[in-house]
């Protein structure tokens, strides 16, 4: 055999060979989640807290021009006076209070936007996320290419990929053994920041 040919032979089989994933390219910083802004639960405690200091500032001003105090606020007044703290009304709303103190301390201090996962960071000053709706879909178009699939389902959590997928041909261990691979190389060309673990189950067609 010629030169040529064995060069043309060595470029043969390496183009017929299955590509393998590039290695992950250095991180620029630590790809942190996304938080979320907050608006309704911010809105919502700005009204509540404008409207009671305006009702009580407005109080306050009519009894300082001579008129009586409203209704509500006196009665809360006697109430406060006479109540005991073992009251049930008075555990209950220092419960109600301290519940949602705590709810305005977690939404302060936890990222929220769970739908987004964060990516690997090219750039020092650019961050970027993939919607975890966007992601299942694409790892589902990479599933559906997979010989023996009739239908599958990808559901892509902050943490695992479940895939269910319904086989009408070949052997399920085939199968599986194909979509772990496959979806291992989708979801490596997501370049998601922290790699998702993937969980595959197939299964046969219901009879009918």
């Amino acid at each position: 055999m010629s030169d040529d040919a064995r060069a043309a032979t060595r470029r043969t089989v390496t183009l017929e060979k299955d590509p393998e994933p590039a290695p992950a390219a250095p991180g620029h910083g630590r790809a942190r989640r996304f938080w979320s802004a907050r608006r309704l639960p911010s809105a919502v405690v700005a009204l509540l807290a404008l409207a009671g200091a305006g009702l009580l500032l407005y109080d306050v001003a009519a009894v300082r021009a001579g008129r009586p105090a409203m209704a509500w606020r006196r009665r809360l007044a006697d109430e406060l006076a006479t109540r005991p703290l073992d009251d049930p009304w008075v555990l209950g709303g220092a419960a109600a209070a301290m519940a949602v103190g705590v709810w305005l301390l977690v939404l302060a201090l936890t990222p929220g936007l769970r739908g987004v996962l964060p990516m690997r960071r090219a750039t020092p000053d650019v961050r970027a996320g993939l919607d975890r709706a966007a992601a299942a879909l694409v790892l589902r178009d990479r599933a559906m290419q997979v010989s023996g699939v009739q239908s599958v389902k990808v559901t892509a959590g902050r943490r695992t990929v479940k895939v269910a997928a319904v086989s009408h041909f070949r052997e399920p261990d085939r199968v599986r053994a194909d979509l772990d691979a496959v979806l291992g190389e989708g979801m490596h060309g997501l370049g998601l920041a922290r790699p998702l673990r993937r969980s595959v189950h197939v299964r046969r067609p219901k009879k009918r």
